[in-house]
């Protein structure tokens, strides 16, 4: 038996979503997540065994962490307790946990607490489950649709073996709205409704692996359908009513992409982009930078990561690389968008295609960790200014020589520290023109290296 948060044996009430009155009731109506419920998987035994244990599933929206719970409590044979972190506090935790033990107390019976959205309870809501979940009080399964090593504390993360759960694939979310198309003790098998393949398999692409999202479009377009379906001829009742591609244009305007701009998704897409364009490939640069755009990213975000990638991945193996990030950039500032979409398109595209070198970067981060883990070495007396007569007699500018007035432009004088004379930072790709900047550089440290010391200027 299920309850609720306050003991009520659950009931379906007139009014029920469909997504909630064809939940899956046992392991073999579930569908997806292969990867935790295929033959010998330890999510598999567990529920099959009926072996309870702490967890946490994490995963998008729709793909069975709700369901997965109820069937864990339902095979052990536990008081299925619910409630949302959304809603709830310590005041709800407090109340679940007595109700927990009184029914471990007198009946011998466990209790199942399932914490959806536990990531937006704060660390002392979290903490209040420790002891709980420690002396089997409860036995504890947490949803989230954020990273549990951000999201959750690791205190109560040490507890409870986390599942990944993933976005259902189209032909899975088919199955599901085939079957509640035709169900019709649950399902909407009395409204009389068919549907072909093609008008399901559009509604599983657009729910994007959310199962609820593709059973409430079901719902709301079969049974619209249904109600609109004209008089057959001779009193005979209405006409069969279908569901096809076209009919479903009508409830299908945009498919809403699963995006979190302050989420992990955020990361994840940029860091794809960003990978797809260093390793020279234009058409997955392309694509990420669509799946971001489409979604409502900030375009100035992307820009300014572009003008980043530029100087980072491709520096100066092409230094027009920098040029066409930074007009990009004026271009979404200009433009806005959805205008300055084809900008951006461009400027990944010519960083996708550009020789790639890192020297830039590396040699920036080798001379970070000299300037803030090294002395705070003084600079050079010849490498010094001397506006002032007292700093002119202390040796200041002495020994300094003009570049312009050197025959090769490239005078016989270091410019570094003395303990850090033989210090490269730089070191200079063949690719592209850092190759002719690499020869250029070499040259006119052959020239420095003739030096034996600073000679003092005429």
């Amino acid at each position: 038996m299920t309850r609720s948060l306050f003991g009520d044996d659950e009931q379906t009430l007139p009014g029920t979503p469909l997504a909630d009155r064809i939940r899956p009731r046992t392991l073999d109506e579930f569908v997806g997540q292969r990867h935790l419920l295929g033959e010998g998987r330890p999510l598999a035994r567990a529920i099959a065994q009926g072996t309870l244990h702490s967890l946490m599933f994490w995963g998008p929206p729709g793909t069975g962490k709700t369901t997965l719970a109820r069937l864990l409590a339902s095979v052990a044979g536990a008081d299925f307790i619910a409630f949302s972190a959304v809603t709830s506090g310590i005041k709800e935790i407090k109340q679940v946990i007595a109700t927990a033990e009184r029914m471990r107390a007198h009946h011998g019976r466990r209790t199942l607490l399932f914490v959806d959205e536990i990531h937006r309870f704060n660390k002392a809501q979290q903490d209040a489950f420790l002891p709980h979940v420690e002396g089997g009080t409860v036995i504890l399964v947490g949803a989230t649709t954020e990273n549990p090593s951000f999201e959750v504390n690791s205190a109560l993360l040490s507890r409870v073996k986390v599942y990944v759960l993933h976005p259902l694939d189209v032909e899975d979310v088919v199955t599901i709205l085939r079957r509640a198309l035709t169900d019709s003790e649950r399902g909407l098998g009395t409204l009389g409704v068919t549907g072909d393949d093609a008008a399901l398999t559009a509604i599983a692409t657009y729910a994007n692996g959310d199962a609820r999202v593709a059973l409430n479009l079901l719902e709301q377009a079969a049974t619209t359908v249904s109600r609109s379906r004209p008089e057959s001829p001779e009193g005979a009742g209405r006409q069969a009513a279908h569901l096809d591609s076209a009919t479903l244009a009508d409830f299908i305007e945009r498919r809403i992409l699963l995006y979190d701009k302050a989420g992990e998704e955020h990361y994840n897409l940029i860091s794809a982009l960003h990978k797809s364009v260093r390793n020279s490939d234009a058409d997955a640069g392309v694509y990420w930078l669509a799946r971001m755009l489409e979604a409502g990213e900030d375009p100035l975000y992307i820009a300014r990561r572009l003008v980043r990638f530029a100087s980072e991945d491709i520096g100066n193996a092409d230094p027009r690389a920098l040029e066409v990030a930074l007009a990009a950039k004026d271009a979404v500032h200009f433009l806005g968008m959805p205008e300055s979409n084809t900008a951006l398109a461009q400027a990944v595209a010519y960083l996708a295609a550009a020789p790639k070198s890192n020297a830039v970067y590396l040699a920036y981060t080798r001379a970070a960790e000299d300037a803030t883990r090294d002395i705070a070495s003084p600079v050079p007396l010849h490498l010094r200014n001397a506006p002032t007569g007292l700093m002119k007699g202390l040796g200041y500018g002495r020994g300094y020589r003009y570049a312009h007035d050197e025959s090769e432009g490239v005078a016989e004088m270091s410019s570094l520290p003395e303990h850090l004379q033989d210090r490269r930072y730089y070191e200079p790709t063949d690719r592209g023109v850092e190759g002719r900047i690499k020869e250029a550089l070499e040259r006119a440290r052959k020239i420095r290296e003739k030096r034996t010391s600073p000679k003092e200027s005429s």
